[in-house]
């Protein structure tokens, strides 16, 4: 079915948070890849958002289970802080949205272009769903807080992708964590990945995660699933209300031979004093061992 030219589409939500709230977690990238899906079997492993009149985004959209996959890409046109963006998609297309704030609620509200393959009911539906995924994720976002930490390592972003993931390595940077820690599983892209340590007692447990993403020498996005209880495990119930989705997202930057690696964890409140202290001394030992394997011929 084909679209006039012309047609604009309309959707929006109202969505229980204040303004400031919902306009951070619409454009930092952290969290654009929770919400950014219209289905269950489809997501964004990888965001990429230069906010600013002229910047450019990117916004990776693919099946679940590998099989097709595109760029959501345009560029600025105007970006009014907690008011308005207005942009250009990379077809041509026209995007405005609007947040307006109603006290401690928002609506937003997104006009675009149809495009001229799918029907007008179907591009709406598809928009709408993405919507009320942003809705959902706002108002139930205080499950998590987005940690971050960085840091500069005198290595190539090659070396520090390599170094990072190899098991030994990995046993070594990330025993800050758990003296015991070790993965068993796949790092390939879609694949499950079991993260294992032990507790003080000395019982087996740890995280039951998938690949979300493995782009070499780029980014890694593992998703948690859910937990591990000696040769139990468990993806559903109360036991994992405070993992289960959690992202941790690993970006590398070179610049000049030097890598900058950045991380963004989503951590539940119980264990953030716990996190905050910790990352760091382990970005800290995994530097250690990136450097180390420069220095040694």
């Amino acid at each position: 079915m084909n679209i006039p030219e012309t047609t604009s589409i309309t959707v929006e939500v109202t969505v229980n948070a204040h303004v400031a709230k919902v306009w951070n977690l619409w454009t930092e990238p952290k969290h654009i890849i929770h919400w950014n899906n219209a289905s269950d079997d489809w997501h964004s492993p990888y965001a990429e958002n230069d906010l600013r009149e002229e910047g450019r985004f990117n916004y990776r959209m693919e099946a679940r289970d590998g099989s097709m996959g595109f760029d959501f890409t345009g560029q600025y046109n105007r970006v009014d802080l907690n008011k308005r963006i207005d942009y250009t998609l990379d077809d041509g297309r026209e995007v405005h949205i609007l947040f307006i704030p109603d006290g401690n609620m928002t609506v937003v509200k997104e006009t675009f272009e149809a495009e001229q393959i799918n029907s007008y009911d179907l591009q709406r539906t598809g928009w709408q769903a993405i919507l009320d995924n942003f809705k959902n994720y706002v108002e139930s976002a205080a499950r998590f807080e987005v940690l971050h930490f960085e840091i500069l390592i005198n290595a190539d972003a090659g070396t520090v992708y390599r170094a990072m993931l190899e098991d030994k390595n990995w046993r070594e940077w990330t025993a800050l964590f758990n003296p015991a820690s070790h993965f068993r599983g796949s790092w390939e892209k879609g694949s499950r990945i079991l993260f294992i340590g032990t507790d003080n007692a000395g019982k087996i447990g740890g995280m039951i995660s998938r690949i979300r993403e493995n782009i070499p020498e780029q980014f890694v996005s593992i998703e948690h699933l859910g937990v591990l209880q000696g040769d139990k495990e468990i993806t559903t119930g109360p036991e994992v209300e405070g993992w289960a989705g959690a992202l941790e997202n690993y970006t590398f930057t070179e610049d000049n031979g030097k890598t900058l690696l950045s991380v963004d964890a989503d951590a539940n409140y119980e264990f953030m004093s716990f996190f905050n202290e910790t990352w760091p001394r382990a970005l800290d030992k995994l530097k250690e061992i990136c450097e180390r394997q420069i220095r040694t011929p």
